[in-house]
């Protein structure tokens, strides 16, 4: 089944090639449409770069498939940071020299501009994003605040939501268990630790409705099918004060990271792509994106502190994963870490997803 939505997505992306020169894959929702209107509408109309969005549960699926198939079929991708190392590591994704990516606003020159970690050899930052959990304020007499409240049935029953994946479920399992987020990736890297954060899931394992595309959790708290559920923050902000649903955020053990523009290998018209990339990933582009989603620029110069979220009235700044009130036990997810055990961990989950 993964294997023909893998087709499917390509063939897709096919149909749109006809009509775009540029062609960037991400992973649609609110996310989809803060890029459509931060990036790709405003990038079009002033290049004359025909330019549109194609949505995928996740982007570095395909590029995997249309690389190795030798019919790379998109131009842009925006992928996780740790796929995007691991996709570039494994040749799969085209280098980006830094020089072609436009100073700050204020003259600082991007490498300098960008935060540590934001510019790699594949790829560029588009935003620091995070993965918390949410729930429906009207299902619940008492507000959740930790993250062990997400595993407390008895105090907080009802059904949760959760990723279907081992990345930023088994940190957060580990965090709710006690475990200082400086210690979590010294933890999981033993038999122990990964022991210990299966125990912990087993807790809730039959209480969990599991996630796949970014979209979903807001719709399961939104149709009641889950009253708490792990979630990309951007999500849950544009649900609550975008359609003014009663969703709240709790920011403990939230684990955040870069998200990244990438190119996949032997992509048409490489030089358009790039030309994307380094307006998007400008201070201009990256403030644009801010006031859709909130989502933290990855730019020095792009500060988010003071914008405004499309409304015209609601700061930014507060509902970022870099407010300094949001990063007082968080995790940054470890590009290394998955790099590395990426495959074994997944095994190792959908071995423990099958068991009775």
């Amino acid at each position: 089944m993964k294997r023909l939505l893998i087709l499917s997505t390509a063939l897709t992306a096919v149909a749109f090639s006809a009509k775009a020169d540029v062609i960037v894959m991400s992973w649609g929702g609110a996310y989809g449409e803060a890029q459509t209107e931060a990036h790709v509408k405003p990038f079009a109309a002033k290049t004359g770069i025909t330019t549109t969005m194609l949505d995928s549960d996740n982007p570095a699926t395909p590029i995997k498939a249309m690389v190795e198939a030798g019919n790379v079929t998109i131009n842009v991708a925006s992928v996780e940071y740790a796929d995007a190392i691991r996709l570039c590591d494994e040749g799969l994704l085209e280098t980006i020299d830094p020089a072609a990516l436009p100073a700050g606003a204020d003259g600082v020159p991007a490498t300098e501009d960008f935060l540590a970690g934001a510019i790699t050899d594949c790829g560029v930052s588009t935003d620091i994003w995070a993965t918390v959990y949410a729930y429906d304020t009207t299902k619940l007499t008492t507000a959740p605040t930790t993250a062990a409240d997400f595993f407390d049935l008895e105090k907080f029953p009802g059904k949760r939501g959760m990723r279907k994946g081992a990345k930023a479920v088994l940190e957060f399992a580990l965090m709710a268990d006690g475990v200082a987020p400086a210690d979590v990736y010294a933890t999981l890297g033993t038999p122990e630790g990964v022991e210990r954060a299966f125990a912990k899931l087993d807790t809730i394992k039959s209480e969990v409705v599991w996630w796949e595309a970014g979209a979903q959790p807001p719709q399961l708290l939104a149709d009641g099918e889950v009253v708490m559920t792990t979630a990309y923050n951007g999500r849950i902000f544009n649900a609550a004060v975008g359609e003014g649903k009663p969703f709240a955020i709790v920011w403990d053990a939230q684990i955040y990271e870069n998200e990244m523009y990438v190119i996949p290998k032997g992509a048409p018209d490489a030089d358009k792509a790039l030309e994307f990339i380094a307006y998007a990933t400008s201070t201009e582009g990256l403030q644009a994106q801010a006031k859709y989603i909130s989502y933290g620029p990855a730019r020095r110069s792009a500060n988010a502190t003071e914008i405004l979220y499309k409304d015209g009235k609601t700061v930014m700044g507060p509902n970022l994963p870099t407010a300094p009130a949001n990063l007082a036990n968080a995790l940054e997810s470890s590009f290394e870490f998955w790099v590395d055990k990426d495959s074994e961990l997944n095994e190792r989950f959908n071995a423990w997803l099958a068991a009775n």
